[in-house]
């Protein structure tokens, strides 16, 4: 018998990716996520949420939640397909596609669960994806999980798509589909794919575009219902827009949103959809409270642009480089990945909370601390921030 240690790689492995310094060091967030909270026991000023809008805490979001939990238990007590189908499901998915001006939605457990269970499905042997090099992660787990051929174009370059879609035209035998996928917004740069040229190539080849608008929802769009809106595209131009509950919504899940036939199809076959729990009724309630206060409250949104812009130009006129941003997600660019660990260290201590983004996450060189704006920040927030990075960038010969 071969003497071996089946899990010993797993410690040693760990160990490899600390003294790399690779590894994740978790901070703990005590209590609400709000603009200012307590991090590891020390009350710092929220730079990196992803919770744009500030909803996680709005107090309709709450009510919801509580009022849910009485009238229909902590649970669904199933998977929707079998047992655990509530009318609170229901219910949202309808608020959802009448928000998204679509046929229909359908509520996945998370975004990741969405892209992973729904993109395999979508293409299979004898398709092809396309895929945008920048894509997030749950989208190349999607296509990897696919037997379909995979083309990759350069990022957010329209050029490349067209080329890559032409050579597809001389495949022998000729491609049963072409599905074409690009994130809206960057999650790293802040960046915003130019959908409307994307769905201009793919309509002239006969391809399905898919939009993974995580960052866009609650950002961009009429009263941020997401990049199809904000580029005023059709669902005859983009097949299945698919988001999450988690970021800009304050609370957690995702869906996808597009035609009757897509929904359908969708949860006949997506097992990541059959196959896990549905989301407790506090959650489902919390996420129709977040459409109504879109819907009904647009001051957020506005309130999320008017701190983007005056961040992003204070940070610029400092001498700092925001990258690609488009967006609230704004990048420092600070480059070595050492100097942007020591930047956060330095920032934290200075009561800001702005992780920083190194490889392999980024190319070696290309390390930032990723900020991201928030609706609930005021000016004076605003400025104490821009106070921090600034003595930080001279302390380290960075401006």
């Amino acid at each position: 018998m071969p003497s071996r240690d089946p899990v010993g790689f797993l410690g040693s492995e760990y160990k490899g990716l600390v003294e790399a310094e690779l590894d994740w060091k978790l901070r703990v967030l005590q209590g609400p996520s709000t603009t200012r909270c307590v991090v590891d026991g020390k009350q710092v000023l929220m730079l990196c949420s992803n919770n744009y809008l500030s909803l996680s805490n709005h107090p309709k979001l709450k009510a919801a939640a509580i009022d849910a939990v009485k009238t229909h238990g902590a649970g669904s007590g199933s998977v929707r397909p079998i047992a655990g189908n509530m009318d609170l499901h229901m219910e949202l998915e309808r608020r959802l596609a009448r928000f998204k001006d679509a046929e229909a939605s359908l509520v996945y457990q998370t975004g990741f669960a969405a892209n992973s269970g729904l993109i395999p499905q979508l293409a299979d042997e004898g398709d092809l994806i396309v895929s945008d090099e920048l894509n997030h992660g749950s989208i190349i787990d999607g296509v990897r999980l696919s037997k379909a051929d995979r083309a990759v174009y350069k990022h957010c370059d329209v050029a490349d798509l067209e080329k890559v879609m032409a050579d597809a035209e001389k495949h022998i035998p000729a491609y049963r589909r072409i599905l074409v996928i690009s994130d809206g917004v960057f999650s790293m740069d802040g960046d915003i794919a130019p959908l409307d040229s994307i769905a201009k190539i793919a309509r002239a080849h006969g391809a399905m575009v898919y939009v993974d608008d995580a960052h866009g929802e609650g950002v961009l769009g009429e009263g941020g219902r997401g990049i199809v809106s904000h580029f005023r595209l059709g669902r005859n131009d983009v097949h299945v827009e698919m988001g999450t509950f988690s970021k800009a919504f304050g609370v957690v899940g995702g869906h996808i949103s597009g035609s009757r036939d897509l929904v359908n199809y969708a949860y006949n076959k997506s097992r990541t959809w059959l196959l896990s729990g549905s989301h407790p009724p506090a959650v489902v309630a919390a996420c129709i409270a977040a459409v109504d206060v879109l819907e009904t409250e647009p001051q957020h949104v506005r309130s999320l642009w008017a701190n983007t812009d005056y961040f992003r130009k204070g940070i610029q006129s400092l001498g700092f480089d925001t990258g690609k941003s488009q967006t609230p997600i704004v990048p420092v660019m600070i480059g070595e990945s050492g100097a942007a660990k020591r930047f956060s260290s330095l920032l934290f201590e200075m009561n800001m909370f702005a992780l920083p983004i190194v490889f392999p996450m980024v190319a070696r060189d290309k390390a930032r601390i990723r900020t991201i704006m928030n609706a609930a920040l005021t000016r004076a927030d605003l400025d104490e921030a821009l106070g921090a990075f600034e003595k930080i960038g001279k302390k380290l010969g960075l401006v």
